[in-house]
């Protein structure tokens, strides 16, 4: 939503709800900067609105959204290193987007060879992060794994990074029944479509999009155009008015039913981030979350607004509130960045939950299936030839 245009795909609050209540950091951006970053983003939300907004005496409330960038706002966790790479002469360049250009296995081969701590926590195919490390090593000289311990041990902090920048911050968790979330993300994507979906990305195609892609250099990885439904329509955009009808109805409804997947995907996604980084990491430096249910929207007023209210107040004024913070069991032994190897799948796996789904996958239990079956053949064929080699007692071993 920092970036100007799409408007609609990126559900940006409208100019009458802006009336009602100040909003910051939306539409600012020129949607052909690449390199806009999350150091970016903290920066100018910190500066600029955060600490204005405590001047004056009021409280800033975070929205989202994407949560890498919350908890950017929220803790110690970001090594700036845009700075020291600007001081350069000549023009600036992005070396993270660089290096991704790299492929995966060699980029990780590389952060094996500088910091095989980090390096066996991440991905070979999560390219954005391996190539964050490699430049966090090549521009402070420094590993990033030491960076992040540096960061943990300060006073304050912890699993999740450095100490919170800001006492006594709350997480207020909208939350809905799967069944109703899925309904109403498809009826989203429906209404999006009747407030004019279509023109709005035929005409940022048109202004931005299409030199790009004639060019053969059009990136949906970064800046605005990886925006969720942006390049869903990619084939009904560079194909509209060089098919039949058919044909690029046919893509319209392929990019309708893409978009309303990845929205579905995206939801669950940040529910499983708060999940896996709020509520099975507490500790003193992880604000409380406390859930709001939103399944039935005509209980709003009670389900939300009022709680949230009460919640709110009861922190202004340094009082527990009435409400219990969502608590979630948790293995205190679970190694979230274990590092294995599934030779039978030639995967590798990061984490002990997604190791345990791995073995239980349906892939590798049919890899193991046909591995015992090999090996029962094998050792069914050596059998055989153990029988064939031996002798029967008093016959003529010359007889044919």
């Amino acid at each position: 939503q920092v970036y100007k245009g799409l408007d609609i795909i990126t559900n940006k609050v409208s100019a009458q709800e802006q009336r009602l209540c100040r909003h910051h950091m939306i539409s600012f951006v020129d949607p052909l900067v690449s390199n806009y970053t999350v150091v970016d983003f903290r920066d100018k939300a910190v500066v600029w609105h955060i600490e204005d907004i405590f001047a004056r005496d009021k409280i800033p409330i975070i929205v989202g959204g994407t949560n890498y960038y919350i908890e950017s706002l929220l803790w110690k966790v970001l090594i700036n290193t845009k700075e020291k790479a600007s001081t350069a002469p000549g023009p600036v360049t992005d070396r993270k987007v660089e290096l991704e250009q790299l492929d995966g296995v060699e980029l990780h081969r590389r952060l094996s060879q500088v910091d095989p701590e980090m390096a066996a926590k991440l991905h070979p195919h999560d390219k954005r992060k391996v190539a964050r490390s490699l430049q966090v090593f090549e521009e402070t000289g420094i590993p990033h794994s030491e960076i992040l311990h540096q960061q943990q041990e300060e006073e304050g902090g912890g699993p999740l990074g450095g100490p919170l920048k800001y006492p006594h911050p709350c997480i207020l968790w909208l939350r809905a029944d799967q069944a109703a979330l899925d309904q109403r993300l498809e009826k989203r994507v429906d209404d999006m479509l009747a407030a004019g979906l279509l023109e709005e990305l035929r005409d940022f195609h048109r202004r931005y999009n299409q030199e790009k892609v004639a060019e053969n250099r059009q990136d949906y990885q970064h800046g605005i155009f990886q925006s969720i439904g942006f390049k869903e329509f990619h084939e009904y955009l560079i194909s509209e008015g060089n098919c039949s009808p058919e044909t690029s109805a046919l893509l319209l409804q392929k990019g309708i039913q893409a978009l309303k997947q990845v929205t579905k995907r995206y939801a669950r996604r940040q529910n499983k981030w708060v999940r896996n980084r709020f509520l099975k990491r507490p500790g003193p430096n992880v604000p409380p979350v406390y859930g709001l249910e939103v399944s039935d929207l005509l209980r709003w007023e009670e389900d939300v607004l009022k709680p949230a209210l009460e919640i709110v107040e009861s922190f202004i004024q340094g009082r527990e509130p009435p409400a219990e913070p969502v608590k979630m069991e948790y293995d205190v032994n679970e190694n979230k960045r274990s590092h294995r190897v599934c030779e039978l799948c030639d995967r590798v796996i990061i984490g002990d939950r997604e190791w345990a789904a791995h073995t239980r996958s349906k892939s590798h239990l049919h890899h193991l299936k046909k591995r015992r079956k090999l090996e029962a053949a094998s050792r069914a064929a050596e059998t055989e030839g153990d029988r064939g080699g031996a002798e029967p007692s008093g016959q003529d071993s010359s007889s044919p």
